[in-house]
């Protein structure tokens, strides 16, 4: 089936006449669906369409707006069986988490609905009696997003909902491999009604759409998810142009494990935080530091409960860890894992499933590695995929030292019953989010997501808190007339 661009409330083809093919991670012979190679005329037309439809949409109440985010989560659970498949047929990850994935989008869709009856600004004491002096939020303009595969409905969902509450109009470049999961958000809106180039969605390149998105004078933000290349590439151009930017990047997210933990629970969250999804999840667990007085019956456990792991099509209601989103992401992460066999120990997995009914996709199998030095490309680089590193330390200082060790910050967890220690890993730790006793993967849509040093520009996704990019802050003194 050939699917087209989204434009000014209508589907449209794209100027050049390409399309591209998008087949499956489970089959490559599996052809999901062509998509558009856009041009850069598409995107100024989407832009035009966005500028136009803000000066329109900002008039509107939050109330009004919230209407059609409400419109657009009903029509994503009324579907979600179908979309569900779709995107574990598209992305490749396990049918129950595609369908979870879905249901996420349309809890962020209702929450930002709900954040249209909530304050957007103070009233603030005048230093003058006859003054009430206020402050007030106003939306920027048509906002440019860009998303990545990992998550293709949940993560465009989370940038879209905040923009268009806060008045804000839309054009977004899906990720070149997920594109027909941005589609069922553009129905999804499209079926709600929402005026005409309010939201526009152009397919292809980020070499030719992406470069369009953050250089045009009427996009006037840009909020990106992806690889640190990109994003600070994106960052540089767009700061040229005077726009604000929002990048959530890389994780080497630690999961720390005290002597004192439960070694079943443990070992769960170590295989949930780093197999699911097949580690494409930027919180995905990539290191965990366990304390030496339970590294041995740790990594027996985690190796056994790692080799017990279905991977196979991730439609079969029985398997745990479907392909790597495509051919080269499982390059990439098979290259790491060479890498990771030169300079550490393989203690289970490491190559592809031998299974003849996988030759068609892109797997790999679940990997530990242990005797990993810190300097280690495996321990310093993020692999995005299902590769986790084992590391013994002494005490609890050592631990925090160790996981602190990297230029990521996303997010971290530790594993205890000791409730001082787990109160200073919150405050020791250099993340954006800290887990106690939980995956260092997750994030609830009304909290804020993002983390420090590398991963992130600093201002937050999600939550109450993304008023603070999609807006800027208006100060108005009102004096009466006397």
């Amino acid at each position: 089936m050939r699917y087209n661009n989204y434009i000014n409330g209508e589907w449209k083809a794209p100027s050049t006449g390409e399309y591209g093919v998008n087949t499956s991670p489970h089959d490559k012979n599996e052809i999901i669906g062509e998509f558009p190679l856009s041009g850069t005329s598409d995107v100024t037309e989407a832009v035009a369409a966005a500028k136009t439809a803000f000066a329109s949409w900002k008039k509107l109440s939050y109330a009004q707006r919230g209407v059609y985010l409400k419109k657009a989560a009903d029509y994503l659970k009324a579907n979600v069986e179908q979309i569900g498949l779709d995107l574990t047929r598209e992305e490749g990850k396990t049918l129950a988490e595609g369908k979870g994935e879905v249901l996420r989008a349309a809890s962020i869709f209702d929450y930002y609905a709900a954040e249209s009856l909530q304050p957007v600004g103070d009233v603030i004491p005048s230093a003058n009696a006859d003054t009430f002096l206020y402050t007030t939020r106003v939306p920027l303009g048509p906002i440019g997003l860009i998303t990545p595969w990992n998550f293709p409905i949940a993560i465009p969902v989370w940038k879209m909902a905040p923009a268009l509450i806060y008045g804000n109009t839309v054009v977004i470049k899906p990720a070149d491999q997920t594109p027909m999961c941005v589609n069922y958000v553009m129905e999804a809106l499209h079926q709600a009604g929402i005026p005409a180039g309010v939201v526009n969605c152009v397919y292809g390149r980020g070499s030719v759409v992406g470069e369009e998105i953050v250089t045009n004078p009427d996009v006037k933000a840009i909020s990106f998810t992806g690889s640190n290349g990109v994003g600070l590439r994106i960052q540089a151009k767009a700061i040229e142009k005077g726009k604000k930017v929002q990048l959530e990047m890389g994780g080497k997210n630690p999961l720390v494990i005290l002597a004192d933990a439960d070694v079943n629970k443990a070992v769960e969250l170590t295989i949930g935080g780093a197999f699911r999804s097949t580690g494409q999840k930027c919180t995905a667990t990539s290191r965990v530091i366990v304390e030496a007085g339970i590294y041995e019956q740790f990594r027996a456990a985690l190796v056994e409960r790692t080799k017990s792991l279905k991977v196979g099509n991730p439609l079969e209601a029985d398997v745990f860890m479907g392909p790597c989103a495509s051919e080269a992401q499982q390059a990439t992460v098979l290259s790491m894992i060479e890498a990771g066999k030169a300079e550490a120990d393989l203690l289970c997995g490491g190559e592809v499933p031998a299974d003849a009914a996988l030759a068609n996709g892109f797997y790999v199998q679940p990997t530990v590695f242990e005797n990993v030095g810190r300097d280690a490309r495996i321990a310093r680089e993020e692999i995005f995929g299902p590769v986790v590193a084992l590391f013994k330390v002494e005490n609890y200082e050592a631990a925090v030292e160790l996981a602190n060790d990297t230029a990521f910050g996303l997010s971290s967890s530790i594993c205890t019953n000791n409730l001082t220690l787990a109160r200073r890993f919150t405050a020791d730790m250099e993340t954006g989010m800290v887990h106690v006793n939980s995956e260092t993967a997750g994030a609830e849509p009304q909290v804020p997501f993002g983390g420090c040093k590398d991963s992130s520009t600093g201002s937050r996704e999600q939550g109450k808190t993304a008023i603070d990019f999609y807006t800027q802050v208006k100060t108005v003194y009102m004096d009466g007339m006397y």
